[in-house]
């Protein structure tokens, strides 16, 4: 089991003092994501937050909302690696594996007495090689005809249930895509509580980083204060993204505007005993939340599982207590370096070395005043 972040001594930095709630967080396991932006409809729709610009694409990306923002507090990133980024990552030596898309598995008509499949599916699920089937195993893509609503036919698939089925992730060619609904980290040390003059954000007995509207002057010293550039004042409703395009949106009640806005970890529904509206719709489960510790050992339980099947790029970001902002509640496994996902390799909050920085500028403070009276002594003799 993991060290519970309420006992160590990083705790007191991060303003948690103690509840009968357990610290909450997310899981987000970007190597189920299918990008399928579930989560961030469902986070817009709760909080009732503004659209961002118009529904058109961005140049850049098949996106159309950029980045986190305050009107978008999930963000489903659609991240694109050409051979060229693959072919470096080769000559590093490293591997890096296309996972592909999520396939459903064909069962047999339950209603028919668990009877095997014909043609084939049937050929394909016995292992033996017939239309359809190369090798053995199922197809890719099941043929026309699957009843695919039949129970059982949406439940994960389980190796041991096929033979021969080659589960060794295939090499990437010279494409692949990686997928990461990113959101707030809600920092042990969280770097916009410390630096807010207004009190505005508070931590919550469920150890989350929330923003009081009501409180907040729109000074935008938070905006500085995050490492990760997630928090952001809110403005008409618009953002502007790095694009060319005509982004102006259309007329629309913007509750809040000019204050800083974050996602709450819909503090809302935690209060209710409810799960955030994010992972609750989040179809594959890529987005799991719970205590945050139970949280941490299935992000470790699951990267061990990857590297076992050879994914050996697949890396945890945000577990680990001893960074610079003493980890995140929002764990994330992601598939490659933390700079392909625009994360901070080394995230450190801003008032990390405050004490340090104290410390240093009284010596010179003292240093100073020494060297002024050691003048004025030498300057009254005769």
């Amino acid at each position: 089991m993991s060290t519970s972040t309420v006992e160590n001594d990083a705790v007191a930095d991060g303003h948690w003092h103690g509840s009968a709630h357990e610290r909450k967080g997310f899981f987000t396991d970007t190597s189920i994501c299918i990008g399928c932006k579930a989560c961030e409809v469902a986070c817009k729709e709760w909080n009732n937050n503004p659209q961002d610009g118009t529904f058109e694409l961005l140049g850049s990306s098949y996106d159309n909302t950029g980045s986190l923002g305050a009107n978008t507090w999930r963000h489903v990133a659609f991240i694109e690696q050409d051979s060229e980024r693959i072919e470096a990552a080769r000559e590093s030596g490293r591997k890096l594996v296309n996972l592909g898309m999520p396939t459903i598995r064909p069962r047999s008509n339950e209603s028919a007495g668990d009877q095997p499949l014909d043609g084939a599916l049937g050929a394909a699920e016995s292992g033996s090689n017939g239309a359809g089937a190369s090798g053995g195993g199922l197809p890719s893509t099941p043929p026309m005809g699957i009843d695919l609503l039949a129970p059982g036919a949406l439940s994960p698939s389980d190796p041991k249930d096929i033979a021969k089925l080659d589960t060794t992730p295939p090499d990437t060619a010279d494409f692949r895509w990686l997928m990461s609904s990113d959101v707030c980290k809600h920092c042990t040390h969280a770097g916009c509580l410390d630096v807010c003059p207004t009190g505005a954000l508070f931590r919550t007995e469920f150890d989350t980083v929330v923003v009081q509207n009501d409180v907040c002057n729109g000074c935008g010293t938070c905006v500085a204060g995050c490492p990760f550039g997630v928090i952001e004042r809110r403005d008409d409703g618009t953002i502007n993204t790095p694009t060319d395009r005509d982004r102006s949106a259309s007329d629309m009640d913007v509750p809040d505007k000019n204050t800083a806005n974050k996602c709450t970890l819909c503090y809302d529904r935690l209060l209710e005993g409810q799960e955030p509206a994010c992972s609750q719709t989040c179809p594959t489960e890529s987005i799991k939340f719970g205590d945050h510790e139970d949280m941490v050992d299935k992000a470790h339980t699951r990267i061990a599982d990857l590297h076992a099947k050879g994914l050996t790029e697949a890396r945890l970001y945000g577990a680990n207590p001893n960074d610079g902002v003493g980890g995140t509640g929002s764990v994330f496994l992601i598939l490659d370096e933390p700079e392909v996902y625009g994360l901070p390799p080394d995230p450190r909050v801003p008032t990390k070395d405050l004490p340090q920085m104290y410390a240093t500028a009284s010596m010179a403070a003292l240093g100073m005043v020494a060297a002024a009276g050691l003048a004025f002594l030498g300057s009254r003799r005769p």
